[in-house]
């Protein structure tokens, strides 16, 4: 069915296109009676303002947006993701204001669709995740104007305002805890490489290997989906020797890895330690459940909705960093064997 139109109200109201012009944005030159006439017809035709004639009004569009390049796969079964999407949704709502989540190819597509919203009034703002190095996403929002805040950090991400989490800080209290345990052969099943967070991840274990002087302790990126997961997880067991201990960087990952320990034969913490960097109810339900770094994923995902409307009304934020995820041991940790 076509949009119904200011000439198709016009017509069915008997006044003219000026009048139901004035009408539905609420200037003078028609009478109140005869206003609440169209507007009532208006809401009976369904009629709603076009995208760009309400960009030329600079009338907000009560949406915030969403943009991720990460394999639509992955998102669709990551915990994490899906209670960040669902606190910010619940943020938001709170205010009137609705969520326009879209899954893109990468990051190049992802700031074409940031250039259509802004063009097209789509959004008031945007949520920024899934940080890069040099990200050219920044200078992109920059340039276009839209309000936007970025999730990830340190540092400074131009002038748009950022709330973060010390992936660093996070790895270091996982590592200095398993190593506490005993184990020198760790391994840390990663996220994607491109990833900023990724890359903190990785460096922190390097670090911390020098300083407690493990024996082996390397990071393999994966796409974060399961199946690489679990295909990493095969290769890693599959050498001589192999790990004692393996980080994960999503409890989907950690989940696969732990039934492919489980088919090799490999018990679980007597032969193999395994750490989720993700805590959920997937987690938790697992024989034996899984230690893991724990948060509250949904409230992080509120915290971004309430500091994104700040800013769009036009408030200065400062860079804020959020507390580090606490490390909640379970029975998939032990000291190794022998």
């Amino acid at each position: 069915m076509a949009r119904p139109t200011i000439g198709d109200i016009a017509r069915r109201s008997g006044v003219s296109k000026g009048a139901v012009s004035f009408a539905l944005n609420g200037r003078p030159g028609v009478s109140e009676a005869t206003r609440s006439r169209i507007l009532a017809i208006a809401e009976q035709m369904g009629w709603r303002p076009h995208s760009a004639a309400r960009a030329l009004r600079g009338s907000k569009a009560n949406m915030v947006g969403l943009v991720s390049a990460r394999p639509a796969r992955t998102l669709g079964v990551e915990p994490f993701f899906a209670q960040m999407v669902s606190g910010l949704q619940a943020g938001l709502s709170t205010r009137g204001v609705g969520l326009q989540l879209l899954v893109v190819e990468d990051i190049e597509a992802e700031a074409a669709v940031y250039r259509r919203w802004r063009s097209e009034n789509r959004v008031d703002g945007v949520v920024v995740f899934d940080l890069r190095a040099r990200d050219p996403r920044i200078e992109e929002l920059e340039r276009s104007t839209l309000p936007a805040l970025v999730f990830g950090g340190p540092g400074k991400h131009g002038s748009l305002p950022n709330v973060w989490i010390d992936d660093r800080e996070a790895m270091l209290q996982i590592v200095e805890y398993v190593a506490a345990l005993g184990h020198t052969r760790i391994a840390h099943i990663a996220g994607l490489p491109e990833l900023w967070h990724t890359q903190r991840r990785i460096r922190a274990l390097k670090s911390a290997a020098s300083r407690l002087e493990l024996a082996d302790a390397r990071s393999w990126p994966t796409d974060f989906s399961d199946a690489e997961g679990a295909a990493a997880t095969r290769r890693l067991l599959s050498n001589r020797p192999r790990p004692t201990a393996i980080v994960y960087d999503s409890d989907i990952m950690a989940v696969a890895g732990l039934g492919v320990a489980l088919e090799m034969g490999l018990r679980v913490p007597e032969d193999l330690s395994v750490v989720s960097f993700d805590d959920s109810l997937l987690a938790r339900l697992m024989h034996p459940a899984l230690t893991a770094l724990t948060r509250d994923t949904f409230a992080v995902g509120e915290l971004l909705a309430t500091t994104l409307l700040t800013v769009i009304e036009g408030e200065a934020i400062a860079s804020l960093k959020l507390a580090t995820p606490q490390l909640v041991v379970r029975e998939s940790t032990a000291p190794p064997a022998g």
